[in-house]
């Protein structure tokens, strides 16, 4: 085939002088309006070949003049967007306009400065049980410091209790009864002690007439005396251990009574504990606990156990938003800084806060453990029937507008 016929097939190699100065034309105004300059573009070198190109005058190179502009128009238009790109990205952001005046967002739960949580009472003297309730202050009522708020089923209580006080009675009775009989018996043993005495006295008295007296009259005498002696000394033996073996005996009265006493006194305690007040004015919130198989809010009649928290009395009055910090966002925060609270159930709703306390040990982020989250609390002032304690709550930080406290202790 010559090379006549091949132009004929390809028409597309028909590039005339003309064609060839046009596109190079059009490939130095487009690297004109991307402003660059021609004498320090990187590509210089390609512009210089693609002159070097133009005498080319054979035929069978004409494919190759023209992909090779085709390749400088392409770097020229990549090397244009970069330069565009970069000096796009040197132009401040629109939302931004200083990185130290940026809000900073935290999210939050809001609680009750001051509350009290209310646990199942462990009775004095009992291992832990399952107590059962038989009044509830149902959940959200307002109540005053020493109203009722549970009682649990106290008649075991109750019964140990009476029991006991009549055991105490009967104790009672006890000890007193001995301490007479003691009485008594100590008089009489003092009576024959006085009686010995009083026969040896005589006696002795007898013994001095032993002069006048007859032999058998003189044995017969101190016979006597010896007995009187012996008389006299087994008494007051005696004496000493009846009154050593009643006081023992009274003893023993006197330690089952105090015994007694002190389970009557549990008891008694134990059924004021089953009747639980509350400790300050607030409203009452129930906590979900497990309880006969399932997680629940308690009601009268369920089972409880010793120890388990299961309510919490707060004062709405007082409230705060407890929030977790990544320990990037640390440096921003300072004691005293002004926030503004908003809670996610009431959108309209804007509290004014200020950051109090922030805690000095950090814990192990929720994606990975080199990150540290720290727990910051915000005041909330004001007060609003519709802000109460476990709502979500989003804080605004704003750097303008705070105050540093210095020498605020932080926790």
């Amino acid at each position: 085939m010559t090379l006549s016929h091949r132009r004929q097939l390809n028409p597309t190699n028909k590039l005339s002088h003309e064609g060839l100065g046009h596109q190079y034309a059009d490939t130095r105004s487009a690297v004109a309006d991307s402003g660059l300059d021609s004498n320090k573009s990187p590509n210089l070198k390609m512009r210089r070949y693609v002159d070097s190109m133009k005498p080319l005058r054979s035929k069978g190179g004409r494919l190759s003049v023209v992909l090779s502009i085709v390749v400088a128009g392409v770097s020229v238009s990549l090397l244009s967007c970069k330069n565009a790109a970069s000096v796009q990205a040197n132009l401040p952001s629109a939302n931004t306009s200083n990185g130290n005046n940026q809000s900073l967002r935290l999210k939050g739960m809001t609680e009750a400065v001051a509350k009290r949580a209310i646990q199942t009472p462990l009775l004095a003297g009992e291992k832990a049980r399952t107590l059962t309730i038989v009044k509830l202050t149902p959940v959200g009522t307002s109540v005053k410091r020493g109203d009722l708020l549970v009682e649990f089923d106290r008649q075991n209580q109750l019964r140990d209790f009476i029991d006991k006080q009549a055991a105490n009675s009967e104790l009672a009775n006890k000890v007193s009864a001995a301490a007479e009989t003691e009485t008594a018996a100590r008089a009489k043993d003092e009576t024959e002690i006085t009686v010995a005495e009083d026969n040896l006295g005589k006696a002795q008295l007898e013994i001095q007439k032993v002069e006048i007296l007859s032999r058998i009259d003189t044995e017969k005498t101190q016979e006597n005396l010896d007995e009187a002696k012996a008389t006299l000394s087994q008494l007051k033996q005696t004496f000493d251990l009846k009154r050593k073996a009643a006081q023992a005996s009274i003893r023993i009265l006197q330690i089952q009574l105090d015994r007694n006493r002190e389970t009557m006194a549990h008891a008694e305690a134990n059924a004021a504990l089953l009747q639980v007040h509350s400790p300050l004015d607030g409203i009452v919130v129930l906590h979900t606990i497990w309880k006969q198989g399932s997680m629940g809010e308690v009601q009268e009649g369920d089972q409880v156990r010793s120890g388990v928290t299961f309510m919490e009395v707060v004062d709405p009055s007082r409230m705060e938003v407890q929030v977790p910090v990544n320990q990037e966002d640390l440096s921003s925060l300072k004691i005293g800084q002004n926030a503004t609270v908003h809670l996610d159930a009431y959108p309209g709703l804007v509290f004014h806060g200020q950051l109090e306390t922030v805690s000095p040990m950090g814990r192990s982020g929720a994606f990975s453990g080199k990150v540290r989250t720290f727990s910051a609390v915000f005041s909330i002032a004001g007060h609003d029937p519709r802000l109460m304690p476990d709502l979500s709550a989003a804080v605004d930080v704003d750097p303008d507008k705070s105050v540093y406290v210095s020498g605020e202790s932080q926790r």
